[in-house]
């Protein structure tokens, strides 16, 4: 809860980042039509004037064995140039085009027209598997700055963020419910809290834990029909600082704060149903990133107690099994992690340092934990609400090094 105050070591404990070093191909390829036709010209003349052709001195006014092959082969293309056109009819655009690349002009490449430079961008667009570079579109301003608010989708093009910390770093209870336009709702929460998370769950969010003058440990259900907001369970700690996602109609909870010690739980919950810790990390973890991609609940970055984390661990919702498939390029908390497609995006975040934040953008591959840049934001950006709405990545409020951030936007295709 709040700012962390993070351990300075020599490297962080989850391991080395790993080196991504693959480069995107273009895939372009042309073929020389001169290079055919001087292979049969070394196959059937060169191999005699290599026999019989010398240069004993430098200086010497005989020809040189480039000179001769240069000649050999000129002749042997007005020939077959000779031949073509004697061939070739009308003289048609088949004959001229035969005529040309005799000439040495086949080998270029044609001029690129819109529709092939296109394809050619769009294919260095691509990175990991299926994932795209995205790009920042403004949509408009938050009525008062934002950060660290719990926030769920709410459907079509709605989401909800509750409670949070102004540009003052106070705990606030407002409740706003907006679009892609617009705050069209607001409401409050019982009080003030911040470092809490939420999930909708059968079209009710519900936010787990979080902080205020202490860690909190209720569930409280939020009605986005009905306005009205009401405590339904508890955690079986306090805790603030968690990451929440939902799959299944389960909730599950990913480590926190305790007030004292760094949780290392994943706990499940569904509405009905207690709290159940299904799984551990092999460490302590607060301020983490997670998403869900298909059966997996992903968790990268976060703070351990030896400081913060590259890591990438992968939870299987079926087996309950949590192992690493990777390492982000930069040790990262306080981000954001959505999934877009087939692919996870890591949206901002930061550093051990208050004001350490990133606009980076990258895209995670979940089958093979493989992290390549992605995009970047116009702001570098923690602590924000980051949904996928569609086929775009929402971010509203946030932190950044200069205060805090009232802006909404959405992150989109390059090529849109």
């Amino acid at each position: 809860m709040g700012a962390v105050t993070a351990l300075t070591t020599g490297g962080d404990e989850e391991g080395r980042e790993q080196r991504q070093g693959d480069e995107l191909r273009d895939g372009d390829a042309a073929t020389g039509h001169v290079g055919s036709v001087s292979s049969v010209a070394e196959t059937e003349l060169m191999q005699a004037v290599r026999m019989l052709t010398t240069c004993p001195s430098r200086r010497s006014e005989c020809s040189s064995l480039a000179a001769i092959r240069r000649g050999a082969l000129t002749m042997m293309l007005v020939a077959a140039a000779l031949g073509v056109a004697a061939c070739g009819g009308d003289g048609g655009h088949t004959s001229s085009h035969s005529t040309a690349a005799a000439a040495g002009t086949g080998s270029r490449k044609p001029a690129a027209t819109p529709a092939s430079r296109a394809a050619r961008d769009a294919r260095r667009r691509r990175v990991a598997g299926g994932a795209v570079a995205l790009r920042y579109r403004r949509l408009y301003t938050l009525p008062a700055p934002l950060r660290d608010p719990a926030y769920a989708t709410l459907g079509g093009d709605r989401f909800v963020m509750l409670g949070g910390l102004n540009d003052a770093d106070v705990s606030v209870a407002g409740i706003e419910i907006a679009d892609l336009r617009r705050v069209v709702r607001t409401g409050a929460l019982p009080g003030p809290q911040h470092d809490a998370q939420a999930a909708r769950l059968a079209g009710r969010v519900y936010v787990f834990g979080g902080g205020f003058t202490t860690e909190l440990d209720h569930i409280l259900m939020y009605d986005p029909n009905r306005g009205n907001t009401s405590p339904v369970d508890a955690l079986s700690v306090p805790q603030s600082d968690v990451a929440v996602t939902q799959a299944g109609g389960t909730a599950y909870v990913v480590g926190g704060f305790d007030g004292s010690t760094y949780l290392d739980t994943i706990v499940a919950w569904r509405p009905g149903s207690r709290p159940t810790v299904v799984a551990h990390l092999p460490v302590g973890l607060r301020y983490a990133a997670v998403t869900i991609s298909g059966s997996g609940l992903y968790v990268l970055g976060g703070v351990t107690p030896a400081g913060t984390s590259a890591a990438i661990y992968r939870f299987d919702v079926a087996t309950h099994r949590v192992r690493r498939i990777g390492t982000l390029p930069r040790p990262t908390e306080h981000g954001n992690a959505v999934t877009l497609g087939a692919i996870i995006y890591l949206v901002g975040g930061r550093g051990p340092g208050d004001s350490d934040q990133t606009a980076a953008i990258d895209a995670v591959d979940p089958l093979t934990g493989r992290v390549r840049p992605a995009g970047r934001l116009p702001t570098p950006t923690s602590d924000a609400a980051v949904m996928t709405i569609g086929q775009a990545i929402v971010v509203a409020g946030g932190q950044s090094p200069a205060g805090t951030l009232a802006g909404v936007g959405e992150l989109v295709p390059a090529a849109a």
